[in-house]
């Protein structure tokens, strides 16, 4: 063969080459078009639907004031209807400056700061709006999401501690719900004025708060409700043995002479000192708890009888299936339930620890009264102590999306604790922090 013709076959599967690398660029750039195509309509179809809203608000706003004699009418009947206009009465100033790296939940981080100001604009004397709230120690905030990006949700979300699993957005508390309302429990350290001074938060700085709630045991507590609605059974038990159940005696034969050992006799409560008195209340709770227990044992016991069942073929049920050990529930548990996964999630806390470069650069932060300008300052945070007891709150639970924790493992994590910006990697059951610097100067705008 000559070599024109050897030449002519290599240029002709070089060009073969070229042509098939163009079909799939060409592929590549149709889907990437095609996508960008989906999501402007997407976004044009929920920016249509947000101006039709807000006509639809303007007209009826302009209905109300249109007659004076009208408008109280007129703004009864959008209350009723659950239409209002929300007014925030004040932005929080924060510790999170972004959401990356934000504690989910309060109980995460309760060494972090924040305050929130109430706006002028809402009351003409704000630190009137606050009088008698230094009287308790935590407070409810109702905010909004306002970092959510886009108004979008879904029936089903996959919360991060359940690593992708499918859950009703009602049995979560994730952010993107219909009405973007966050509500958080805050501990109130102090009121100067008109601002609050609050620690254990969760929330980033800027966000809109829309009231503000004292957090009152006796109401919100499940366990306090029903303290108070056994007060007839305490007072009672002084005159009557708290074990005195309504089963069968021999189902608690075992249990009667403890318990007539520890009846209060009237009689002999006038010899009794406080301290004696607290001691019997204290125990007249725990006989309450153990008898709820007792009860629910035997409406649903553990080992039921087998023999009903061994001509059962497996996998079909005779009458109702009993409640397993795990069902029954002691102490504070007997008040109230929650989701399995909240306290036993798929995903379990990660071990914390510092490299010596990031200790050394952290305990070059002072706290924020200290008069020297030569090393950098925190602005929420008392010192390099408690920004370390912060970062293990957040970096031990994990604040990853499910994304990042399955897609980007390999990928250095960004985020900021009042005013020092935080590297760290994830391994396997563990984040360490490899370097703390200061944040620049532009950024502290947003946490102000």
């Amino acid at each position: 063969m000559s070599p024109s013709l050897c030449s002519c076959a290599e240029q002709v599967r070089k060009l073969t080459q070229q042509a098939s690398i163009m079909r799939r660029e060409i592929k590549n750039l149709r889907q990437q078009i095609d996508g960008s195509i989906r999501a402007h309509k997407k976004q044009l179809s929920s920016l249509q639907s947000m101006l039709t809203d807000c006509m639809k608000h303007d007209d009826r706003l302009q209905s109300v004031s249109k007659s004076p004699s009208q408008s109280h009418g007129g703004i009864n009947q959008l209350l009723e209807q659950g239409r209002i206009q929300t007014v925030p009465i004040g932005y929080v100033s924060s510790c999170f400056a972004v959401k990356t790296g934000t504690p989910r939940q309060p109980t995460i981080c309760s060494s972090s700061q924040a305050s929130l100001k109430i706006e002028p604009s809402v009351f003409n004397n704000p630190e009137h709006s606050l009088v008698g709230l230094e009287q308790y120690s935590h407070i409810w905030i109702i905010f909004l999401f306002h970092k959510n990006g886009q108004m979008s949700y879904k029936a089903k979300v996959k919360p991060p501690r359940l690593n992708g699993q499918r859950v009703g957005v009602y049995s979560t508390r994730s952010p993107h719900r219909p009405n973007a309302l966050g509500l958080t429990l805050a501990k109130l350290e102090r009121i100067t004025g008109d601002t609050l001074h609050l620690s254990g938060v969760d929330i980033i700085a800027g966000t809109p708060v829309l009231d503000i709630k004292p957090y009152i045991p006796d109401y919100d507590s499940p366990k306090t409700r029903t303290d108070d609605t056994s007060s007839e059974y305490k007072q009672t038990s002084s005159f009557t043995d708290p074990m005195d159940l309504d089963e069968e005696p021999d189902t608690l034969e075992t249990s009667s002479e403890p318990s007539s050992e520890l009846s209060v006799c009237p009689a002999a409560a006038s010899d009794f000192s406080s301290s004696e008195r607290s001691g019997s209340s204290e125990v007249t709770d725990v006989l309450e708890e153990v008898k709820n227990y007792l009860r629910q044992q035997q409406l649903f016991p553990e080992n039921p009888d087998e023999d009903k069942n061994t001509d059962t073929p497996e996998g079909t049920s005779v009458g109702t299936s009993p409640l397993k050990s795990s069902s029954l529930r002691f102490g504070h548990e007997d008040y109230s339930t929650i989701a399995a996964w909240v306290r036993a999630p798929p995903i379990s806390n990660l071990d914390v620890r510092f490299t010596a470069n990031a200790e050394k650069e952290l305990k070059e932060f002072l706290p924020p009264d200290s008069t020297d300008s030569t090393r950098p300052k925190f602005q929420f945070l008392k010192g390099p102590d408690e920004a370390v007891a912060a970062i293990h709150g957040i970096l031990s639970a994990d604040p990853r999306s499910v994304y990042r924790r399955t897609r980007c493992q390999d990928r250095l994590f960004f985020f900021t604790l009042d005013t020092a910006d935080i590297t760290c990697w994830f391994g396997d059951g563990f984040a360490e922090v490899v370097r703390v610097k200061p944040v620049q100067s532009s950024e502290l705008t947003n946490i102000v």
